[in-house]
């Protein structure tokens, strides 16, 4: 037994502050540009790089990985060494993680705006920065679990489990959902196609929301909150049911985002039902961190930190509120597709995970650097100026989706739709558009008041690391009752209950209402028993079997890895390994032809998918605004899937054939041309831009690869046919006035667009003349 003095690594988290602060300044204001953008489609200036369609993939993944990114990266440093009474691990390992974190931000603020995108929401970067996200991700990942084997407090603090999920979990859903066959250098095409990708890709971004944004900031919050109201965590038994429920629960909840698509009922009921679930844990998640507070209440007057981590916990409760509220079928199915989501998104984003990041900064940066806030009053205003913008933000998007879905589904008494034309949805919350702006810039506003303040505080003091003396004492392996700790741990009741309790949840998911009921029943009389055993063994004077495995970081991580893991399993596998999940017949599976094959990636380029979605629900609203309910079977060659999110635009499935080529061309170079009041901007430089004609051939041998049936004759001829669709589209066009060259990309995409929900037997050859305004008018 001896003493040793303990420096910590503060340098690392000081970096990930800086550039946490830097990036959400750059994620904030192209934020507030896009917002702008739906408002005003001049805003989009013409250039291809600052369209909405590529701006909005690069706010979000600022947001995501670079803002709050960095901040969860500080506050994991920054606690872990405190809780484990150690050193980070590696210094090298730090900077590596740092260093190599700001070189992928850097990766996808160059390429999004280019339109280098797998098109997948929140995983759109390509190959190359995958592999670096999965490389600098395991060297995280090592120097955490190697600190952990050198820690100097044997167990282990709420907010440490949660990091251990995060780093799990993430690495799991990104090695799944990253799975692709590349193209070139910076093209790939992900393994899974139509609904299996669909599936995939819905499990990881609901996921990514989950163990990215919220587990992380979850173990910050059980950290900083007790720190900054000097109180010990309200309950820690709590937050143990908090930590489990979640982790087990979250993992599947992706297929709500799926609900009246074309995806397998079961796999849609089982996303809903662990979502209304998620309502318990999340909440006394929540509970768990205001009931903290405890005797403290009056510093919410005081200090400002306390008002912005109290605020965040608060908005965390609202978001986890909402959120298995839209995953009911009878709300999705009004707030799907709208703004509504976008609203949701935002409360979550700026008001728990910006709000958490600006009350840890206050509490951090002044003990980073030894000395007090510079400007108290300024925090306040920030707090004020940041909470009036988000709510004035949330609100107005709450107002827009729900007018969106109620004006899509209105009907006359006849039956026929009230509102038949697209835009007069859009014209209609154009001003709810404005407000969203206003609320955004307010947010900025404070944000950078926040950055003068913390710079005023740094430049105040001077940069100090924290230290401690711990007492080392030599590490034994331990008896529990007579047997090896890993004994205990398989042989307890708690593990037993625990399998039967995940076992019975699985079948809740295909059970009829009574055996529903039954399977319910039985699950509260474990959970009964539970407690009846826990409370003996604390009679007794027993061990608790979960204090055995907090001990023990490798028990830990392992259950944590059999938790998230059945949930992925039991739903990804029917769906990816069964055939029979989407039948395989029909000629809507004919596949792409070489050029469609070409229009659909500049389709992907440009972002349409933001935009618009390829998915027509089975409502009669929709069928008769869009055409017939979309089918699994329609999507199996497409790799990635497309049925986009959210509908600024209308529905694309079956828009081929509708309107002659002429209109697609009117369309892309002026939208307003086809449809009075669109916001959707033009796109000029697809008629004076080449396609790759060369790699024609190759795309088509890499989609034989994946599964798609071209035959060999079919790859050699990729060029030939490819210039005979192209000639005849540009030949149609110049007897309409319109001179384009067959291998340029306005072209290629109209031969896409043209094939969209039909087979390529079915292409339109009509030359009358375009419509206006019509029901289909594009954004």
């Amino acid at each position: 037994m001896q003493q040793q003095r303990i420096i910590y690594d503060d340098t690392t988290t000081r970096r990930f502050i800086t550039a946490s602060l830097l990036f959400g300044v750059v994620g904030l204001l192209v934020g507030v540009i896009v917002a702008a953008q739906l408002a005003w489609w001049q805003l989009n200036f013409g250039i291809p790089y600052l369209t909405f369609s590529r701006l909005r993939p690069l706010h979000t993944n600022a947001i995501i990985f670079a803002f709050v990114g960095n901040m969860m990266f500080a506050g994991v440093y920054y606690s872990t060494q405190r809780l484990l009474k150690a050193r980070m691990a590696s210094d090298l390992l730090s900077n590596i993680h740092f260093w190599g974190w700001q070189a992928i931000i850097v990766a996808a603020a160059i390429t999004l705006p280019l339109g280098i995108t797998t098109s997948k929401e929140y995983a759109e970067l390509e190959w190359p920065i995958d592999l670096a996200i999965t490389l600098v991700w395991v060297v995280f990942a090592i120097n955490f679990f190697w600190t952990l084997a050198k820690r100097n407090e044997k167990n282990l603090y709420v907010a440490i489990w949660f990091y251990i999920a995060t780093i799990i979990t993430v690495a799991v859903l990104h090695i799944v959902n990253s799975l692709a066959l590349p193209l070139t250098a910076m093209k790939s095409y992900s393994v899974f196609a139509g609904v299996q990708d669909a599936l995939v890709q819905w499990w990881y971004g609901h996921n990514a929301v989950a163990f990215f944004l919220t587990t992380p900031i979850l173990g910050i919050m059980y950290y900083f909150l007790p720190k900054a109201a000097e109180r010990p965590v309200y309950s820690y038994r709590l937050s143990i049911v908090h930590f489990w429920a979640l982790v087990f629960i979250y993992i599947w909840a992706g297929p709500h985002h799926l609900l009246y698509t074309a995806l397998p009922d079961w796999a849609q009921s089982l996303g809903m039902v662990f979502s209304v679930m998620l309502w318990a844990p999340s909440w006394g998640g929540m509970l768990n961190g205001l009931l903290t507070l405890r005797g403290a209440w009056y510093k919410l007057r005081e200090d400002p930190v306390i008002k912005f981590l109290i605020a965040g916990v608060t908005f965390y409760g609202m978001a986890t509120f909402e959120g298995p509220l839209l995953s009911i079928k009878s709300v999705s199915a009004l707030g799907h597709y709208t703004d509504w989501i976008i609203g949701h998104v935002h409360g979550g984003a700026l008001g728990w995970n910006g709000l958490m990041a600006a009350g840890m900064f206050y509490w951090l940066v002044p003990r980073l650097y030894g000395t007090k806030l510079h400007s108290v009053k300024a925090a306040d205003l920030h707090f004020w100026t940041s909470t009036v913008g988000i709510l004035l933000y949330i609100v107005s998007m709450w107002a827009s989706g729900i007018n969106q879905g109620l004006m899509w589904r209105a009907t006359n008494p006849d039956g026929t739709l009230m509102y038949p034309n697209f835009v007069e949805t859009l014209l209609a919350i154009r001003p709810m558009y404005i407000v969203r702006v206003v609320g955004g810039t307010l947010y900025l506003g404070g944000f950078l008041m926040m950055i003068w303040n913390l710079w005023k505080t740094a430049r105040s003091g001077q940069a100090v690391d924290g230290e401690t003396t711990v007492v080392v004492e030599e590490k034994q392996d331990e008896m529990v009752e007579g047997k090896p700790a890993w004994v205990f741990i398989l042989t307890g009741w708690p593990m037993w209950i625990s399998l039967a309790v995940i076992a019975l949840g699985i079948f809740l998911g295909w059970a009829t209402p009574t055996r529903a009921i039954i399977i319910m029943v039985a699950m509260v009389a474990l959970g009964q028993l539970a407690f009846v055993l826990a409370k003996r063994n604390r009679v007794a004077g027993r061990p608790s079997w979960f204090a055995v495995i907090e001990g023990r970081p490798f028990a830990f991580t392992v259950l944590t890895l059999v938790a998230i893991l059945i949930g992925g399993v039991a739903e990804l596998l029917p769906t990816i390994m069964v055939k029979q999940a989407v039948p395989h017949h029909g000629e809507a599976q004919q596949p792409y032809s070489p050029l469609e094959l070409q229009g659909r990636d500049l389709y992907v380029r440009e972002g349409c998918y933001v935009c618009h979605s390829q998915m027509i629900r089975p409502f009669l609203a929709e069928a008769q605004r869009y055409g017939d309910v979309s089918r699994a079977e329609e999507f199996i060659y497409d790799h990635p899937f497309q049925w986009g999110s959210k509908r600024t635009g209308p529905d694309l499935h079956r828009l081929g054939g509708k309107y002659p080529n002429l209109w697609h061309y009117t369309h892309l170079m002026d939208p307003r041309a086809t449809s009075p009041g669109s916001n959707m901007p033009p796109y000029q430089w697809l008629s004076e831009n080449k396609i790759e004609v060369k790699l024609a051939p190759k795309k088509l041998a890499l989609m034989q690869k994946l599964g798609v049936p071209y035959t060999r004759e079919d790859v050699d001829g990729a060029e030939v046919r490819q210039k005979a669709q192209g000639e005849a589209i540009a030949a149609d066009l110049a007897t309409q006035g319109v001179k384009v060259e067959w291998d340029s990309e306005m072209v290629a995409i109209i031969s896409y667009l043209q094939r969209l929900g039909r087979g390529p037997q079915d292409l339109p050859k009509s030359t009358t003349p375009p419509p206006t305004a019509t029901s289909e008018g594009g954004i």
